[in-house]
């Protein structure tokens, strides 16, 4: 189950970084930004997370996602509605998501 939990954090962290093309608010700083630091970095530590079965990336995917769902307000695109709802949602997903995969029965710690 673990697995599965961190390719759907993979498919969601790829979903954020071709979000600002797709709906088109790439050309906004601080909305493409954050959709690119954000999904970069929860990708990456979710295909991390194949590999190892320790649970620091899940917990670290969490957190990423948490500040994530602040950025709408930290970076100023809550009127770009498309750009903050995507952000809003997605990063909520990935913070179930990751917590669901951290206190998985097969995660063990990681030290």
């Amino acid at each position: 189950m673990k697995s599965t939990l961190e390719w759907v954090n993979i498919i969601l962290g790829g979903w954020l970084l071709v979000s600002p093309w797709i709906f088109g608010f790439s050309g906004n700083a601080g909305a493409a930004w954050s959709a690119w630091l954000v999904g970069g970095l929860v990708l990456i530590l979710a295909a991390w997370a194949l590999s190892d079965k320790g649970t620091w990336e899940d917990w670290s995917n969490a957190l990423i996602a948490a500040i994530g769902f602040f950025t709408p307000w930290f970076a100023s695109y809550t009127k770009l509605s498309s750009a903050s709802w995507n952000m809003w949602i997605v990063s909520l997903i990935i913070v179930i998501v990751a917590l669901w995969a951290a206190y998985s029965p097969e995660a063990k710690t990681s030290s």
